[in-house]
């Protein structure tokens, strides 16, 4: 096993990408078991952005716009898993279907086999981590860029991802509290859980740190920030033994811990047609700081409800993208946008 750098000096370009080809085999075990990803559908139109900023991480940014967009409408970012693409995710998580209904501009970030050889974003990578650098510092330009070219509300956005994107959402979260309202991390990891463990580790068996431990994590990565802290939703499949679902437990204190909240749940409930355990961490103010939502009978991936209920959205047309219950919908609700 190798485990990849935590300081990323200054290097050629060519020796950054041979750095980034050897981590993080086991996030994508699953799909090398299962034989290569089908072919996607492109059933969603998405427009490449390529003047977005300096892009130091090397990403690629496609936006789904709505029709008759409204003036300051919400802005949310979506990063796929490993060996997906921003295509694949647009035309299966349900997320385009949702931006038609709630007016949201719908960003795509997504990253690719240069960048890593299983086209996983380097949630793991100390030049890809950490604020104003690397891919976290391309993401945060695709944000100001939907921003200002779309007219979007700067207080209102959000970003949410699965595994490999779903630990680059808690980047996010972790090193720009100041540009997102909320997050929500399908099947992805604390903040930095990588400082002093190897990646392998942290997603299987998981890293078993204190709240206090994993708050003080998010703290460093921004020392001068004094608050408020975004909003945090977390999902997780209960038979996930790729990101396990302790590391669902560990995203729960660190967020409830940043907030100033107990981590026991304020209250609990079942959502969906499958029973998801909803458990709410509520704020003095009344809002709801944390979720976690417990999908039951499903691995690693996406949960989704293929259909055209009000509470469905979403495909199975593609690895990693689950029938069970519509988190996008959940999500989006979680950040404001629906209902």
């Amino acid at each position: 096993m190798t485990v990849p750098p935590r300081h990323v000096p200054p290097r050629s370009r060519w020796s950054r990408i041979a750095a980034r080809l050897l981590p993080v085999t086991a996030l994508v075990l699953g799909a090398v078991l299962a034989g290569p990803a089908p072919a996607a559908n492109a059933a969603v139109t998405l427009t490449k952005v390529s003047n977005f900023g300096s892009n130091p991480g090397a990403l690629n940014m496609y936006v789904y716009k709505p029709a008759s967009l409204p003036a300051n409408a919400p802005v949310v970012i979506a990063l796929h898993g490993c060996t997906q693409s921003a295509q694949v995710y647009a035309d299966n998580s349900g997320l385009p279907e949702l931006a038609d209904r709630d007016k949201f501009v719908l960003v795509l970030a997504e990253t690719t086999s240069l960048n890593n050889l299983t086209k996983c974003f380097n949630w793991f990578q100390a030049g890809d981590n950490r604020r104003d650098q690397g891919e976290a510092l391309s993401i945060r330009q695709m944000a100001g860029h939907a921003v200002s070219a779309y007219g979007g509300d700067s207080k209102r956005v959000y970003i949410t991802g699965l595994s490999a994107g779903g630990a680059m959402t808690s980047v996010m979260l972790a090193t720009y509290p100041d540009v997102f309202s909320a997050g929500a991390v399908v099947a992805g990891l604390p903040y930095n859980c990588t400082k002093n463990s190897s990646p392998y580790l942290c997603m299987n068996p998981g890293l078993d740190l204190g709240p206090d431990e994993w708050a003080q994590r998010v703290r460093d990565a921004y020392p001068s920030y004094q608050g408020p802290w975004p909003r945090a939703a977390i999902w997780y499949g209960d038979r996930d033994t790729t990101v396990v679902p302790r590391n669902a437990t560990e995203l729960r204190d660190q967020w409830t811990a940043l907030h100033g909240l107990s981590q026991t749940p304020t209250r609990t409930s079942s959502i969906g047609p499958n029973a998801t355990q909803h458990d709410e961490y509520v704020a003095s103010d009344g809002t709801v700081a944390v979720e976690v939502n417990k999908v039951p009978g499903i691995s690693h991936g996406t949960p989704v409800d293929p259909g055209t209920g009000a509470e469905q959205c979403g495909s199975t047309g593609a690895p990693y993208f689950l029938d069970s219950i519509c988190s996008s919908y959940w999500i989006t609700k979680f950040f404001g946008l629906g209902g």
